[in-house]
């Protein structure tokens, strides 16, 4: 039961970014709330690349791990629920949760992460982050040189799949409908003996989210052992665009180099605010917002 109602801090948001801006506060004896609703975009993926010290960890072990270690700091504390409302006053914000709390705060952190808008192709969504991947640096060793499919089509068809090249030369490019390829582009793959499959998808098979064959509308299969898509994504929490927020091009939360959106006192970090999706990177942007947070309170205070 949390009794405290006003907070320096209050923190949208409780994975990796969140925790980490979570531990920069607390260390600077901040008092600090975290609210989290337990619904993290990776939930589904069994294994976490590309963050040392934690290479091969399963995405649930570092988070609890990381929540075991924020609490130890005693101004930090967590609210299990979903935050439904957000205003700013004159010289605070106010955030109103789903069960009616009501909490104030000085500053505010977003580190709600991004929703995918998976496609309504049968075997997609339980393939997601197992087998069918959304980053090489992230996933692309334990596939390397297998058979790999990506679903994708023109210009960004084509740079993707120059980029999967690089962990496996058994590839192919599914646009899913006709495609969109330059002349050019379609020669360079083929000189790349990239094969291109036009007919849209109709599902995935597969074995526990594990991905076998593509199924293709005119009943063609082809085996695969991993798919790369970029599905299109929104924010995982309106608040940040409710309080006015901007959001940028690529439907990010638009901040600066300092973490700050256009809103004087509230901040982003992680997935929310970068393509570059990952826990090193969300880790990273979270740490560092927790402390230009702590900069800015003091210099107000000082």
């Amino acid at each position: 039961m949390i009794e405290q109602k006003h907070f320096e801090v209050i923190i949208i948001g409780g994975s990796y970014s969140g925790l980490s801006a979570a531990m920069s506060l607390g260390r600077s004896l901040r008092q600090v709330l975290v609210i989290d609703s337990g619904l993290p975009c990776n939930r589904q993926t069994p294994y976490s690349h590309n963050f040392i010290t934690q290479d091969g960890e399963k995405p649930q072990v570092i988070s609890a791990k990381a929540k075991i270690q924020v609490d130890f700091y005693d101004t930090v504390q967590f609210y299990n629920g979903l935050a439904i409302s957000a205003i700013k006053t004159a010289n605070e914000f106010e955030i109103k949760t789903e069960s009616c709390k009501v909490f104030t705060a000085r500053k505010m952190l977003f580190a709600t992460g991004v929703k995918d808008l998976l496609p309504e192709i049968n075997g997609f969504a339980e393939c997601w982050g197992i087998s069918i991947l959304h980053c090489p640096y992230c996933h692309g060793y334990e596939v390397k040189k297998e058979k790999t499919a990506i679903i994708a089509n023109g210009d960004i068809g084509f740079d993707f799949a120059k980029l999967i090249s690089n962990w496996t030369k058994d590839l192919r490019l599914c646009t899913n409908g006709k495609s969109t390829l330059t002349l050019e582009q379609t020669e360079i793959l083929k000189k790349h003996d990239v094969q291109i499959f036009e007919e849209e998808i109709d599902s995935f098979e597969h074995k526990e989210g594990y991905v076998k064959n593509i199924i293709f509308k005119n009943k063609e299969k082809v085996a695969v052992k991993a798919v790369y898509a970029r599905p299109p994504f929104e924010q995982h929490c309106s608040l940040p665009v409710d309080l006015g927020c901007d959001i940028n091009e690529q439907g990010l939360l638009k901040v600066d180099a300092m973490q700050k959106t256009n809103i004087a006192g509230i901040y982003g970090s992680g997935d929310c605010t970068t393509q570059m999706r990952s826990v090193a990177i969300a880790v990273s942007t979270g740490s560092f917002a927790g402390a230009v947070i702590n900069k800015e309170l003091i210099d107000e205070d000082f």
